[in-house]
């Protein structure tokens, strides 16, 4: 049974094709495409909340990732499960909202929003970093195959990974200096442009806020879904490594004037640490949050090309509400806690050093020490000394260091700057 809710603006492909390449539907194939790609790999050691690695039970970007694509597709079943809007011909792709929260972090770095952060302070000459700007990246030019540059994927796939769609110049022009985050690079206005079918913008959609707000209804479950991740199964972490203890939920909710009493749902997951029932209990609360979902007509400049901007994703204000204060919990107790800034400053230390000398080597293209040390795998350099602007070469030395895992990132730093480490077997394969 085909589904009215797209069309063939929705599937189309920067590549010209549309529909679906064999028996799967356009949507399958943009999902197939990332699961089978090595940057999707990586993400099992990058960093979620803790350094990957250090045990076995602690989430990574893989593992949020799925649990991201789990709740995205959990709620586009519950919406269809509704009376109306939609119906059994009628409705949100699952497939495509698993794809995009299985890609929502493909273009995020090693170490964290810290090696996000340190990134884009070392790109500041050169147009800024930004996660979910590489991951459009990614997707449209940076994943190979044998047959194309990049992933080729639908315009609703690229369109529901865009959270952001003003651009790095257009933040620093109305900011007065380099945007911290929230930006697209300024060459991806091609890519913007395509993914709204050459729509511009209404005026009063500002750049900023206003701007990103304009999102399609597979992006806004994706961000609802990555919220429900991130404030509670990252809560379930912090708890399980000791960072989140009823002393100190009850002196932060004290500082904070939030209420933890009976019911509160600060009180709630106390008695949940209380009884060992942490994971229970953040099962439970996942549930409501998906079932906390509906859907609301909307008409914007899009809605009467496609429905994917039709409707609007409404979040019951409760759980909204105790969704920004867990999150909050756990980003001052557990985040800003020493022990985690020390790990994000060695991590930053790890990449600025990288990058300082690949910098040298390769976008300035000058000697070190009087010599020419060839310090990248063959075909990363080839591909940078091929490029002639320094812009062009600074851009591809971050695709290196972002698609770097959290492990491959210390052996690298190792193998270059630590005298009784590395030998010349690392160098093969």
């Amino acid at each position: 049974m085909r589904n009215r809710f797209y069309g063939a603006f929705d599937t189309e492909r920067p590549s010209g094709r549309q529909g679906g390449e064999d028996f799967r539907t356009p949507f399958q194939v943009d999902r197939d495409r990332v699961l089978h790609t090595p940057a999707f790999r990586r993400l099992q050691n990058k960093t979620q909340v803790f350094w990957s690695g250090e045990y076995d039970f602690y989430r990574t970007r893989l593992t949020h990732s799925l649990e991201v694509a789990q709740i995205g597709r959990s709620i586009c079943h519950w919406l269809q499960s509704q009376e109306e809007p939609l119906s059994d011909d009628f409705f949100i792709d699952p497939d495509l909202v698993e794809a995009a929260c299985l890609s929502h972090d493909l273009g995020h770095p090693p170490f964290g929003h810290a090696g996000e952060r340190t990134l884009n302070h070392l790109m500041g000459d050169w147009g800024g970093f930004e996660g979910n700007a590489q991951t459009l990246r990614l997707l449209n030019e940076r994943i190979f195959s044998a047959k194309r540059k990049g992933m080729d994927p639908s315009r609703a796939f690229l369109d529901s990974v865009l959270k952001y769609k003003t651009l790095w110049g257009e933040l620093k022009g109305l900011k007065g200096e380099a945007p911290k985050n929230h930006f697209l690079y300024d060459y991806q206005q091609r890519e913007l442009d395509w993914a709204l079918g050459g729509m511009d913008f209404p005026v009063e959609a500002t750049p900023g806020d206003e701007r990103d707000a304009c999102k399609s209804i597979e992006c806004q479950i994706m961000d609802w879904a990555d919220d429900t991740a991130y404030s509670l199964n990252d809560l379930s972490d912090s708890v399980h490594a000791g960072f989140l203890g009823i002393h100190r939920i009850e002196s932060w909710a004290e500082r904070e004037g939030v209420p933890c009493g009976e019911g509160t749902p600060l009180g709630d997951l106390m008695k949940a640490i209380r009884q060992g029932t942490v994971d229970p209990f953040v099962g439970s609360r996942i549930g409501g949050y998906i079932r906390a979902a509906s859907l609301q007509e909307d008409v914007n400049f899009l809605s009467g090309t496609t429905n994917r901007y039709r409707y609007r994703l409404v979040i019951d204000p409760d759980l909204k509400a105790e969704s920004e204060v867990f999150k909050k919990l756990a980003f001052e107790v557990v985040f800003l806690s020493p022990q985690l800034k020390q790990l994000e400053h060695k991590g930053s230390h790890l990449l600025r050093g990288l990058w300082d000398v690949l910098e040298k080597r390769y976008v300035r293209q000058e000697r070190i020490d009087g010599q020419d040390f060839q310090l990248l795998p063959e075909q990363d350099a080839a591909e940078i000394e091929a490029e002639d602007s320094a812009a062009g070469r600074a851009r591809l030395i971050c695709d290196f260091l972002a698609g770097m895992s959290d492990g491959y990132a210390a052996r690298f730093y190792k193998r270059l700057f630590t005298p009784d480490f590395g030998s010349i077997g690392d160098l093969v394969g």
